[in-house]
């Protein structure tokens, strides 16, 4: 599970390792975002050519926590943050999003978990080595408030981590291993392009660059 992360928003960095480009004016700040917190994501260009392979990326901000068409309250995102992939197409909150190819690439400089070795919550970061950024399976929809404002919200996908090196230190003892699923930034296209039938092929249990290439620091300040 992940219920906060630190977002990638400078300006370079989303161009240099995701290929997407964003108004300076449109940047959340620099901090932390928790569930109903506004963040970058990355989609298709709605606007681009469907049968072209090679369709260009559009990145947006959105809330952390999906919202389903049929929910009026924006609390409801706070229980949405983490969709499990072995749900994600049946549950009432994403199976919707999930039949319309709704996905997307939720873009994070590293996420915080907590770990019970010492007997206490102690908070870490998780990132990947080098400081490259990764890019995690999402899952978005556009929702549209009771007064009529839209906004786009999305979750994060999980898979189990249960035997991960380092993912299966984390949680409380006796809690189920989870991790957000990491892609390959090789895969980006093809994750955000195939049928969703297709899609469940990159949520195996703990895939990705971040099994070889995981950094683990202690997360500042600590929270316990």
């Amino acid at each position: 599970m992940c219920s906060n992360y630190r977002p990638v928003t400078r300006l370079d960095r989303l161009l240099t390792f995701f290929g997407v480009e964003r108004a300076r004016s449109e940047l959340p700040p620099e901090v932390d975002v928790y569930p109903l917190g506004l963040a970058p994501f990355i989609r298709l260009d709605p606007d681009g050519d469907p049968d072209n392979p090679r369709r260009a990326l559009v990145a947006e901000t959105a809330m952390f926590g999906l919202l389903p068409d049929d929910v009026a309250e924006l609390q409801y995102g706070r229980k949405t943050y983490n969709a499990r992939s072995e749900t994600v197409d049946k549950l009432r909150s994403y199976k919707k999003a999930w039949a319309k190819g709704q996905r997307c690439i939720i873009p994070a400089e590293c996420f915080y978990e907590p770990s019970y070795e010492t007997g206490r919550c102690v908070w870490w970061s998780i990132s990947q080595a080098g400081g490259v950024p990764m890019g995690i399976a999402g899952i978005y929809n556009l929702w549209t408030s009771p007064d009529g404002v839209q906004t786009f919200t999305m979750s994060m996908i999980t898979v189990n981590a249960q035997g991960h090196p380092v993912m299966q230190r984390f949680h409380k003892p006796g809690e189920e291993k989870r991790m957000v699923t990491i892609l390959d930034p090789k895969a980006y296209g093809a994750w955000l392009t195939c049928s969703p039938d297709e899609a469940k092929k990159f949520l195996l249990p703990w895939m990705g660059p971040l099994d070889t290439t995981v950094r683990v620091e202690l997360a500042r300040p600590v929270r316990g």
